[in-house]
């Protein structure tokens, strides 16, 4: 009977690491045929059959494509933006979650609702007023719009996470340090702030990739070749005639990457972390 139970979970188990194999081999093949194109030459990236190692590799199209589509300045735009977006999405959310989950009034309850209540809202819905509110302003063609947000709340889901990760400390932090003669300000920022490292670095993670990778809001608000950023360069590899220049697109997009992949892997354990630890309490 042990026996029989034990082949089971052996066979259970192996199945579950086939499927998942399978799986990730599956969501890895565009990332790892994008690697393989930036390598090949025009000649072989259109040869039949396609291969995915290749065969005559060059980083001629990492060379053409910086120089062609004027990267270098794409890339120091989008880092302008991610920076300013990203430091303003942490600071925000993380002032806001401080409110609510320190400070109670009556309206606190519905203000939460609200605040619920707007991640549920597509950003189309918001888009149009936004748009003519910073076009009145003067700020259409510049990065501002897509700066300015993140500094006005930072996000719900994010303004959630640190609700969530505050309400897990004892507020006898907060008694013990006006005891000893701190403002909220301080309390916030010398006591509660250290002590949610794990979910300050999981947003920034999250805002640093969704602010390097975005391409609807950068569309809709800059018109200025040298304010434009990676997202919206890469489709100057699309010719008049719509001929794509395949590697070099795939070259830039491997290497506008990098920057997000470096973060991530160096942040992965503390971004796990901050997820898992924001739901301990309700």
């Amino acid at each position: 009977m042990l026996k029989s139970q034990k082949k089971n979970k052996l066979l259970s188990r192996t199945l579950t690491y086939i499927v998942l194999i399978l799986a990730a081999v599956i969501c890895l093949f565009p990332f790892l045929w994008m690697i393989s194109t930036s390598f090949k030459p025009m000649s072989d990236i259109y040869k039949m059959p396609p291969t995915l190692i290749p065969e005559h590799g060059t980083i001629e199209n990492f060379i053409e494509g910086w120089k062609g589509a004027n990267f270098q300045m794409y890339f120091k735009n989008t880092a302008v933006i991610t920076l300013l977006a990203t430091v303003g999405t942490v600071f925000s959310s993380s002032i806001v979650a401080y409110g609510f989950a320190r400070f109670q009034s009556r309206m606190s309850k519905f203000l939460f609702m609200v605040l619920l209540g707007t991640m549920m809202l597509p950003t189309q819905v918001t888009l149009i007023p936004q748009y003519l509110l910073f076009y009145k302003m003067g700020m259409v063609d510049t990065i501002w719009p897509l700066v300015i947000p993140s500094w006005l709340g930072g996000g719900a889901f994010n303004i959630f996470l640190f609700i969530q990760f505050f309400r897990t400390l004892p507020k006898e932090l907060d008694e013990a340090a006006k005891i000893d003669g701190a403002n909220s300000l301080q309390i916030f920022t010398r006591i509660l702030l250290p002590a949610v490292k794990p979910v300050m670095l999981a947003v920034l993670v999250m805002a640093l990739v969704f602010n390097w990778n975005d391409f609807f809001n950068p569309l809709i608000y800059l018109n200025s070749n040298e304010k434009f950023t990676i997202a919206i360069g890469l489709q100057f590899f699309k010719g008049s005639q719509g001929n794509v220049q395949v590697g070099q697109m795939m070259a830039m997009a491997l290497f506008s990457l990098l920057p997000v992949l470096i973060v991530f892997g160096t942040c992965q354990k503390y971004f796990i972390q901050g997820i898992k630890m924001s739901g301990l309490k309700g």
